[in-house]
């Protein structure tokens, strides 16, 4: 009788902490925001989020008809609430043109009384999936982040270094440093992840690059330490470093979220993407958004991705819509320890069926 009375207590506490929990993320049926196929493929999103929307941003890619070579462009949609999605799927904002293939937003920020985005240029040639040598990286500004002005080079090389003359670089992002307020950094994908730094995003000087880290870098300020996200073969490595000029970075763990439940991601999980929205009360966690191609869907750079989300407290544990709650090994069996996993699974993560 007392372990009933126990467990009467603990439903009342958990349901009032339910209803006081009103974070959107709690209402989402689905971990994919944006359903791949074998026409469209979606990949690379960054999102910001202002005056109560959100704004998305990413690569939609196709395959050309005539010869299979890869097409992208990039795009974006906004939502209110995380679930609906205006328009329904993303509009492209840059031309449908294979010598640009413009793709890869990595952030927008605030600057100069604009909003800067940072991204890629993706050539490709004849039946090419992969962006040619000539793949390279900029900037665009916007008023309203919706209408977006001409592309401008990011010479993170240095001026005198003509475009030409610059290698293949993709991936861009752009984070600014703790420590100077006013100095911006850019990394890059080359020779691993490459950086540089500018303090009006024109002048840029370069500082070198780091082989071991893969493609896709966000970097959020956590304290006096900066928690780089990064992208691997598969899934998201986390690295920490308390200087963004630091070659070497820390590394403590590969997140792969659901994947191996998720079969449009089952080929790779990657490009996530890192959003804090703690302190925003209809939120109140860090949201992570990436994409996963499905297994045995070729080119890779395609591979009829799709765009998730996931979130977490502390960017150690994450959940995600459907997610399952399992008891920790060794935990004492009873009434009360069935009611907690059974209400800690409702409240936190809403499971319904995912799509797939």
């Amino acid at each position: 009788m007392t372990r009933s009375i126990m467990c009467f207590a603990l439903l009342l506490a958990s349901v009032s902490s339910a209803t006081a929990e009103t974070s959107l993320l709690f209402d989402l049926a689905s971990p994919v925001i944006f359903q791949g196929d074998e026409a469209t493929a979606y990949r690379d999103p960054t999102v910001v989020y202002h005056d109560g929307i959100f704004h998305l941003y990413c690569t939609v890619a196709s395959l050309d008809p005539s010869d299979g070579g890869l097409i992208t462009v990039t795009a974006h949609s906004q939502s209110s609430d995380l679930k609906t999605w205006t328009p329904p799927a993303p509009v492209a904002f840059t031309p449908r043109d294979r010598s640009l293939n413009y793709s890869s937003p990595g952030n927008v920020i605030r600057h100069g009384g604009k909003w800067i985005m940072c991204l890629q240029t993706y050539p490709t040639v004849g039946g090419q999936t992969t962006g040619s040598r000539d793949s390279r990286i900029w900037t665009m500004s916007s008023d309203d982040l919706v209408n977006w002005g001409d592309a401008t080079l990011l010479r993170v090389k240095g001026p005198n270094v003509a475009q030409a003359d610059m290698g293949r670089m993709i991936d861009p992002y752009l984070v600014e440093d703790k420590d100077e307020p006013g100095k911006w950094w850019c990394f890059y994908k080359q020779n691993g992840v490459s950086r540089s730094w500018s303090r009006d995003l024109v002048n840029w000087t370069y500082v070198g690059s780091n082989a071991s880290i893969g493609e896709n870098a966000c970097i959020l300020r956590d304290g006096d330490q900066y928690v780089m996200f990064a992208s691997p073969g598969n899934g998201v490595k986390v690295y920490h470093s308390s200087d963004l000029a630091a070659k070497d970075w820390s590394h403590d763990r590969l997140l792969t979220l659901g994947q191996a439940d998720w079969p449009w991601a089952s080929g790779r999980l990657t490009a996530g993407f890192v959003l804090d929205l703690r302190d925003e009360p209809r939120v109140g966690k860090y949201v992570m958004f990436f994409h996963g191609s499905r297994k045995g869907f070729s080119p890779e750079t395609h591979g009829m991705a799709s765009l998730g989300i996931a979130w977490s407290d502390d960017l150690v544990t994450w959940d995600w819509p459907g997610k399952t709650v399992v008891a920790e090994p060794g935990a004492a069996p009873g009434l009360v320890s069935c009611c907690l996993v059974g209400l800690v699974t409702y409240r936190r993560y809403a499971p319904r069926q995912a799509k797939q």
